[in-house]
C-alpha cells in the first residue's frame, strides 16, 4: 500500500522561485560587472533579464522534474545524487536559454557569451544546490496523508 505523494503547492513553488532569484540577483549583479569588466548598469540588465528567464525556467523545470520523479516512481524527497542531477539539468537548460540573449545584448560572439554564462552557471550550480537544500530544510514538504 502506498501513501499519497506530497508535492509542493503552486504558491510554495512561486515563493521558492522568487526567493531564489532575489537572493541570486543581489549577489550576481554587483559581482558580475566587476568580474567581467562590464559596466554595472549594463550587467544589471543582463542579470535582471537572466533572473526573469531563470524564474520562469525554475518554476517550469522544478514542476516537470517533480512530476518526472513521480512518473518514474522515485522519491520526491531528493537524495544527494538526485540533487546533483537536478542542479546539473537545471543549469544546462538555463544555459541554452541565456547564451543567445547575452551574446545579443552585450554584442559579443556566441563563444564569449557561452564562456560568460558558463562562469555564471558555475556560480549558480553551487548556489542552487545550497539554496534548495536549505529551502527544503526551512520549508519541508507537508506530511503524507
Amino acid at each position: 500500500m502506498t501513501g499519497k505523494v506530497q508535492m509542493r503547492t503552486p504558491r510554495d513553488r512561486v515563493r521558492h522561485a522568487v526567493l531564489f532569484e532575489l537572493i541570486a540577483l543581489g549577489l550576481v549583479a554587483p559581482l558580475g560587472g566587476l568580474v567581467f569588466g562590464i559596466e554595472v548598469a549594463q550587467f544589471g540588465v543582463v542579470a535582471l533579464v537572466s533572473t526573469t528567464l531563470a524564474m520562469l525556467w525554475n518554476y517550469a523545470y522544478n514542476l516537470g522534474f517533480d512530476h518526472a520523479l513521480v512518473w518514474l516512481r522515485l522519491p520526491v524527497r531528493k537524495t544527494l545524487a538526485l540533487r546533483i542531477l537536478h542542479a546539473l539539468l537545471f543549469e544546462a537548460g538555463l544555459l541554452l536559454l541565456l547564451v543567445p540573449f547575452i551574446a545579443w545584448y552585450l554584442a559579443v560572439p556566441l563563444g564569449q557569451a557561452f564562456l560568460m554564462d558558463l562562469s555564471l552557471a558555475g556560480f549558480y550550480l553551487v548556489y542552487a544546490f545550497v539554496f534548495n537544500w536549505l529551502y527544503d530544510l526551512a520549508v519541508p514538504l507537508p506530511a503524507a496523508d
